[in-house]
């Protein structure tokens, strides 16, 4: 046999033995998405209509894992420790994967020991107050903050969340004072404002919106630059206060080391769910505007956030134990 004959031979008998690309076969078993939300949050509704679509696709178990906790980094901690063979996601947002980490120490380097795959959705956080407090808009709440200091508490989703950090922006440019109370996922601090425990909160539309129809709460603006064309009826912040901005995003990674054709398998098929007629008018009645892109594209958001938060993070001086 020449040299060239037993180089082929040699070549194919490896892939042979190695198997199918693992593109080609995944899944090739039951895949976990982990939700770092508890169950009945806008992110766990997300999870669980793109997790419907790929187990009618593909046959195999779409398992949705609700893991609050720690501002979601129990939860991103536990896909960073996981198989990397596209069997075990995390459908994350802002705070496990760009902001939390500013605040507070995490078992887990968000650049190092995760690999992006696609943004999944981006949405305006909604600064809502119980319906008692004797306010109808952003000036009013600022003026009511200031007429009785030591009286306005908002919650939060969890420390280093966007919900977290927006009312950390708002105190800063308002000059208002209010007390943080983190819950872990927006079920929760929302029941915290419909009771009164807390007066104030920055959460995404789907939690808030039967308590707002409901009169239990008020809605007052939205977080985006501009008026939300889902939510156009609510003035932006930014009308108030010029340069207010924040985004509460959402997206899915995988531990880092998972084989980049994986990932790519992976990115087209989320993103083809994404931009399915049905999946997109049942979403954008949750509120969210349905995004895809490359990894390349979720990397890039992912870092940019961390960048544009540092510096108001140092400067407010947030830091959580």
């Amino acid at each position: 046999m020449s040299r060239f004959r037993f180089a082929f031979a040699a070549a194919l008998s490896a892939a042979l033995l190695a198997g199918p690309a693992p593109a080609q076969t995944w899944p090739d078993k039951p895949v976990r998405i982990l939700v770092p939300a508890p169950a009945g949050s806008s992110l766990d509704v997300l999870a669980r209509a793109i997790g419907e679509k790929l187990k009618d696709k593909f046959g195999q178990p779409v398992i949705v894992e609700n893991r609050p906790g720690a501002g979601g980094t129990l939860a991103t901690g536990e896909v960073v420790r996981a198989p990397a063979d596209g069997s075990v996601m995390l459908l994350g947002f802002n705070g496990p994967l760009a902001t939390g980490p500013l605040i507070q120490k995490t078992t887990y380097d968000v650049n190092r020991d995760l690999a992006p795959v696609i943004i999944t959705s981006s949405q305006p956080n909604v600064l809502a107050v119980n319906a008692s407090l004797p306010v109808k808009s952003v000036p009013e709440l600022v003026a009511w903050a200031k007429a009785n200091p030591g009286k306005l508490n908002f919650a939060s989703v969890g420390n280093g969340s966007s919900s977290h950090l927006n009312a950390e922006l708002l105190k800063s440019m308002a000059g208002i004072d209010a007390v943080h109370v983190p819950f872990n996922g927006s079920p929760p601090a929302v029941l915290s404002t419909v009771q009164g425990e807390t007066q104030m909160i920055f959460a995404v539309m789907q939690p808030l919106q039967a308590q707002v129809q409901a009169g239990k709460l008020r809605a007052l603006a939205v977080t985006t630059p501009k008026r939300f064309p889902l939510l156009p009826d609510l003035p932006a912040i930014a009308e108030t206060y010029p340069g207010f901005e924040a985004l509460a995003w959402n997206g899915l990674v995988v531990p880092s080391a998972t084989p980049a054709a994986v990932v790519q398998k992976i990115n087209a098929e989320v993103g083809a769910i994404l931009r399915d007629p049905e999946i997109v008018k049942k979403m954008n009645a949750f509120g969210f505007d349905l995004v895809g892109g490359t990894p390349a594209d979720f990397g890039a958001l992912m870092k940019g956030e961390a960048e544009r938060w540092t510096p108001i993070v140092k400067k407010l001086g947030i830091k959580v134990d």
